[in-house]
């Protein structure tokens, strides 16, 4: 995780040294608290919901790609007593399982009820 957080914050300030950015260092010492900030951010952000299509569907679409996604890691053998489901048919499971998440982006497209969500 450490490598993870090294490679962020490098990456921000990278992009702001690009774009002349000076609003970085005002997150702590050399802008390493930025992605605290931002997370809390997200955390604390409202929940837009389309006012004209379905909510159900609007929610629940990204639940199901994110969840297909991690499942699909359940049947990779990360060691050779490191795994969690094995299974003798792991690659046609891992193909199937990881075919769903489109699946949840589409039905969240449909559920905004905007005419532009299917294009790109």
């Amino acid at each position: 995780t450490i490598g993870v957080l090294v490679i962020v914050w490098l990456e921000r300030e990278i992009s702001a040294g690009i774009q002349q950015s000076i609003g970085r260092e005002y997150a702590g010492p050399l802008g390493i608290l930025q992605a605290l900030a931002d997370g809390t951010k997200l955390l604390f952000k409202e929940n837009l919901l389309p006012s004209r299509g379905d909510a159900r569907l609007f929610s629940i679409g990204p639940s199901i790609a994110v969840i297909s996604i991690l499942l699909s890691y359940s049947v990779i053998p990360f060691g050779y007593r490191l795994v969690l489901a094995d299974l003798t048919i792991g690659v046609f499971l891992w193909i199937a399982i990881s075919s769903i998440a489109p699946i949840g982006l589409l039905m969240s497209g449909y559920g905004s009820n905007n005419k532009y969500s299917f294009l790109g």
